[in-house]
């Protein structure tokens, strides 16, 4: 008798996987939501054959076969979220981590264990990425290019060539076929948490690698934190056994919300994506805004440059949040100098992009006209000057260019 899996068409919509990806045995099981594990342990009377399923993985990182062992190996909950993640990425599997950062300390780690230690990455990326490479924390050395200087920045030990596009805070894009081509043998690692699988899929241009923070988009409402790289088999093993080994483990509850995420990520990255394209052109033809940085591809973000001080727009928002972080439902502003990319050198932030009056905004479900009337308040907010001894010192004001690439931001096609 056919079963479910092989009955389930070859290629379906993405919004379709989105709801259905991961929950393909539900009807088999009887049950319409799916079941959340939350066991650390399970019991066995069978200790022989535990041990061989146990000395597999550690053989090979392969999923074991059977009933769980333990938490920190494998979780059923967990497992469903990465069946459903590499789906929509279009990669064989997929491996979920406690966070975005140990996804990407745990990728690392992988290329190091074979010697592999050098890195090519190129700014922009999240400011906790960017440190995370450039501190040698993991006994890694990072040279950083441009996208043009890829190929030549390569090394005989380059285990790894790293982009965020659109990147972080910027929404600088970057092609992905040139960089995959200019990579040649070295396996290319995308971070796609801004695009998101809705608006890009990079292992379709090739990267071998494509990693989120799940916090974010994935998981939808600020609740949750995760992280995930999709990926080939063959990786995605070696990527179990040091998850194994260091315990960068993704909680189960955690994964059943990121699960719950994925069913409304495409209505809601198109519906935010909406309105923050209207929000930068608005933005862009304001006079209080010198420049304005929106992705071609489209998406939730917005980043704006001011001729006034960022710090009064921060102050000054009532319904937009002023928090870190991003993808939520709700609509956020924060300072990057200040927070998220605070860890990054001043001189290397500068110039990647990152100006001192840039002010990253991620653009959740409410009405346009409801965003748009807190921001040019906002903007027309004036200083707390009780608050003055604690900002930091600014350039001199910018002078006004549109959006990044001189040109208006343009809608979405959605």
């Amino acid at each position: 008798m056919e079963n479910a899996a092989s009955a389930t068409p070859a290629t379906r919509a993405l919004a379709t996987d989105a709801v259905h990806a991961g929950r393909e045995d539900l009807v088999e099981l009887g049950v319409h939501a799916p079941p959340l594990d939350l066991s650390t342990t399970y019991p066995s009377h069978d200790a022989a054959g535990e041990a061989a399923r146990i000395d597999a993985f550690a053989t090979t990182g392969a999923r074991p076969d059977g009933p769980p062992v333990y938490a920190r190996l494998d979780n059923p909950t967990t497992a469903r979220f990465e069946t459903a993640l590499a789906k929509l990425e279009g990669t064989e599997s997929a491996v979920a981590f406690a966070s975005g950062m140990a996804a990407l300390t745990a990728v690392l780690l992988v290329r190091a264990s074979t010697g592999l230690r050098h890195i090519v990455a190129v700014r922009p990326l999240y400011g906790c990425s960017d440190h995370l490479l450039n501190a040698g924390l993991l006994g890694t050395e990072v040279t950083w290019t441009d996208p043009a200087g890829i190929a030549d920045a390569l090394r005989p030990d380059t285990g790894l060539v790293m982009v965020e596009t659109p990147a972080n805070p910027t929404l600088a894009e970057v092609d992905l076929k040139a960089v995959r081509h200019a990579c040649g043998s070295v396996p290319l690692l995308v971070d796609n948490t801004f695009a998101t699988p809705v608006l890009q899929r990079p292992a379709e241009e090739g990267a071998r690698l494509v990693m989120h923070s799940a916090t974010k988009y994935l998981g939808g409402h600020g609740d949750v934190m995760g992280g995930v790289v999709a990926c080939d088999e063959e990786f995605a093993r070696k990527l179990r056994q040091v998850r194994f080994a260091t315990g960068g483990v993704l909680h189960p509850m955690a994964g059943y919300l990121l699960l719950r995420g994925l069913s409304t990520l495409p209505v809601r990255v198109r519906a935010a994506s909406t309105t923050a394209a209207d929000l930068a052109r608005r933005l862009s033809t304001d006079p209080r805004v010198a420049r304005v940085h929106y992705p071609s591809i489209g998406g939730a973000m917005v980043s704006f440059e001011v001729y006034g001080n960022p710090h009064d727009v921060i102050a000054g928002v009532r319904l937009i949040t002023p928090a870190v972080s991003l993808g939520s439902v709700d609509t956020l502003i924060q300072h990057p100098a200040s927070i998220s990319h605070r860890i990054v050198d001043a001189g290397d932030r500068r110039s990647a992009g990152v100006s001192d009056r840039l002010l990253r905004m991620s653009v959740g479900l409410e009405d346009v006209e409801d965003l748009w009337r807190d921001l040019t308040e906002a903007l027309s907010a004036r200083p707390d000057r009780s608050a003055a001894p604690g900002r930091s010192a600014l350039p001199a004001q910018p002078a006004r260019e549109g959006n990044a690439e001189g040109r208006q931001p343009r809608p979405v096609g959605l």
